[in-house]
């Protein structure tokens, strides 16, 4: 994979701020001796502005990086220019939703909690219409759009070549809630079900008699290849996103996860349950 462009930006903004500090500079000494402002170096650190290779020749020079460094930083501003495919939809994805799914794409390792629906990246094309259609407003074209969108998701996440490993853990509610109507989940939940055989996906339902347990809302948390690339931790709301990267959040959603693994269900009886739940919609 030659990287994703959001998660390539993001890279290079890691590795931007981590020469500043090395230098002991601030963003406004690095901005006054290279003629820029003190702004410019901040938003190059945070993936606010595009950084344009006579930008890095710059930054080097004032760095006296090596040509090595240079030039991968140069290759990490080309690609962070590029366009992800899921930008071709336009308003079928939100700005603030590309950029989760140019890092989803880079990611090695999945894990998600999801206490009201079913998981984005396990749901039909009937499901996730429904849910677009009730959301926020969308036309039909743009909620056309959206849905193809999550379902190459799921190709790309679940069964490709790189798919990540990847971890579910759903609210037993997500089974019970009715989304359109009982046709609708019954295809929904033998999609699960398939979905949950897949060899880098793991499954577990969090059973109402599970008891108390350390969450208070959906979560998704994202590992990268290269362990210069920090955790993230994702939450979306119905116009907005936070992502969360401090090792105190990532530490105490870690432990939250673990909590959630620990009282759910194992797999297999998880997949048991999907399917008693998918007789009951059969009656």
């Amino acid at each position: 994979m030659a990287g994703s462009p959001t998660a390539r930006r993001r890279r290079l903004s890691i590795e931007l701020k981590k020469l500043r500090e090395k230098s002991g500079s601030t963003c406004a000494q690095v901005g006054e001796a290279l003629d820029w402002s003190g702004s410019k170096v901040n938003r190059m650190e945070t993936g606010n502005g595009r950084v344009q290779p006579s930008d890095i020749d710059a930054l080097c020079r004032f760095y006296d990086t090596s040509e090595e460094l240079r030039d991968f930083l140069k290759s990490l501003a080309r690609q962070a220019k590029t366009r992800g495919w899921w930008q071709t939809h336009g308003a079928g994805v939100p700005e603030w939703f590309n950029i989760y799914i140019g890092l989803e794409q880079e990611a090695s390792s999945f894990r998600q909690y999801q206490c009201e629906l079913i998981p984005g990246l396990m749901q039909t094309p009937a499901y996730a219409s429904e849910l677009h259609t009730t959301g926020a407003y969308m036309a039909p074209v743009d909620i056309e759009r959206a849905v193809r969108v999550r379902m190459e998701r799921q190709t790309v996440m679940l069964s490709g070549e790189q798919a990540p490993d990847s971890w579910f853990i759903v609210n037993e509610s997500a089974l019970r809630n009715v989304i359109g109507d009982r046709a609708v989940m019954r295809e929904q939940l033998e999609h699960v079900v398939e979905s949950a055989q897949l060899p880098n996906v793991t499954l577990q339902v969090l059973h109402f008699d599970s008891g108390t347990y350390p969450a208070t809302g959906s979560f998704t948390m994202l590992r990268f290849p290269d362990p210069e690339d920090p955790d993230i931790v994702y939450r979306d709301g119905i116009t907005d996103a936070v992502y969360l990267e401090g090792d105190h959040h990532v530490r105490e959603y870690t432990r939250a996860f673990d909590g959630l693994r620990a009282a759910a269900l194992s797999p297999r009886r998880s997949t048991e349950l999907i399917k008693s739940v998918l007789k009951e919609h059969a009656r």
